[in-house]
Protein backbone atom coordinates (compact mmCIF):
# COMPACT_ATOMS: atom_id res chain seq x y z
CA UNK A 1 0.00 0.00 0.00
CA UNK A 2 1.50 4.04 -0.68
CA UNK A 3 2.11 5.79 2.34
CA UNK A 4 0.98 8.67 0.28
CA UNK A 5 -2.63 8.83 -0.52
CA UNK A 6 -3.99 10.65 -3.27
CA UNK A 7 -5.75 13.31 -1.53
CA UNK A 8 -1.51 14.29 -0.32
CA UNK A 9 -0.63 14.21 -3.78
CA UNK A 10 -3.46 16.31 -4.55
CA UNK A 11 -2.57 18.65 -1.78
CA UNK A 12 1.37 18.78 -3.18
CA UNK A 13 0.09 19.70 -6.73
CA UNK A 14 -1.86 22.21 -5.91
CA UNK A 15 -0.04 25.82 -5.21
CA UNK A 16 3.05 24.64 -7.81
CA UNK A 17 1.21 25.82 -11.00
CA UNK A 18 2.75 29.38 -11.69
CA UNK A 19 -0.68 30.35 -12.83
CA UNK A 20 -1.18 30.93 -8.42
CA UNK A 21 1.83 32.97 -8.12
CA UNK A 22 1.41 35.81 -6.36
CA UNK A 23 3.67 37.34 -9.09
CA UNK A 24 1.96 39.07 -11.93
CA UNK A 25 4.41 39.07 -14.47
CA UNK A 26 4.64 35.51 -13.96
CA UNK A 27 1.28 34.70 -13.85
CA UNK A 28 0.97 36.62 -17.04
CA UNK A 29 4.04 34.59 -18.82
CA UNK A 30 2.37 31.30 -17.74
CA UNK A 31 -0.92 32.38 -19.44
CA UNK A 32 0.75 32.81 -22.48
CA UNK A 33 2.83 29.85 -22.74
CA UNK A 34 -0.68 28.61 -22.27
CA UNK A 35 -2.05 30.71 -25.35
CA UNK A 36 0.80 29.89 -27.66
CA UNK A 37 0.40 26.65 -27.33
CA UNK A 38 -3.14 26.56 -27.89
CA UNK A 39 -2.39 28.35 -31.45
CA UNK A 40 -2.51 26.00 -34.53
CA UNK A 41 0.52 25.51 -36.26
CA UNK A 42 1.89 27.42 -39.16
CA UNK A 43 0.36 26.81 -42.41
CA UNK A 44 3.12 25.20 -45.27
CA UNK A 45 2.91 25.87 -48.49
CA UNK A 46 2.43 23.50 -51.45
CA UNK A 47 6.32 23.27 -52.37
CA UNK A 48 6.84 22.10 -48.55
CA UNK A 49 4.49 19.74 -48.62
CA UNK A 50 5.62 18.29 -51.93
CA UNK A 51 8.59 18.01 -50.68
CA UNK A 52 7.74 16.09 -47.66
CA UNK A 53 5.73 13.87 -49.94
CA UNK A 54 8.72 13.27 -52.16
CA UNK A 55 11.10 12.22 -49.39
CA UNK A 56 8.92 9.81 -48.07
CA UNK A 57 8.06 7.77 -51.17
CA UNK A 58 11.84 8.39 -51.97
CA UNK A 59 12.76 7.12 -48.32
CA UNK A 60 10.30 4.08 -48.52
CA UNK A 61 10.92 2.68 -52.01
CA UNK A 62 14.60 2.66 -50.90
CA UNK A 63 13.70 0.53 -48.14
CA UNK A 64 11.70 -1.45 -50.37
CA UNK A 65 14.46 -2.39 -52.76
CA UNK A 66 17.76 -4.81 -52.30
CA UNK A 67 20.55 -3.82 -50.60
CA UNK A 68 23.54 -3.52 -53.35
CA UNK A 69 27.05 -3.21 -53.17
CA UNK A 70 29.12 -0.73 -55.52
CA UNK A 71 32.89 -1.87 -56.50
CA UNK A 72 34.46 1.14 -58.57
CA UNK A 73 37.58 0.85 -60.21
CA UNK A 74 39.65 4.21 -61.55
CA UNK A 75 42.44 3.28 -64.09
CA UNK A 76 45.11 5.86 -64.94
CA UNK A 77 45.95 6.41 -68.49
CA UNK A 78 49.16 3.94 -68.12
CA UNK A 79 46.82 1.23 -67.29
CA UNK A 80 47.50 1.37 -63.71
CA UNK A 81 44.99 1.39 -61.10
CA UNK A 82 44.49 4.76 -59.69
CA UNK A 83 41.45 4.41 -57.36
CA UNK A 84 39.96 1.32 -55.60
CA UNK A 85 36.47 2.59 -54.27
CA UNK A 86 34.66 -0.53 -52.66
CA UNK A 87 30.99 0.56 -50.61
CA UNK A 88 29.15 -2.64 -49.74
CA UNK A 89 25.61 -2.56 -48.45
CA UNK A 90 25.86 1.45 -49.91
Amino acid sequence: MSDTSSLTQLARFIGQSALSSGNEAERRRAVNAIVARLQPPPRRSVGELLGAVLALSARTRRMGMPRIAIELDVFAPDGARAVRLLMPGA
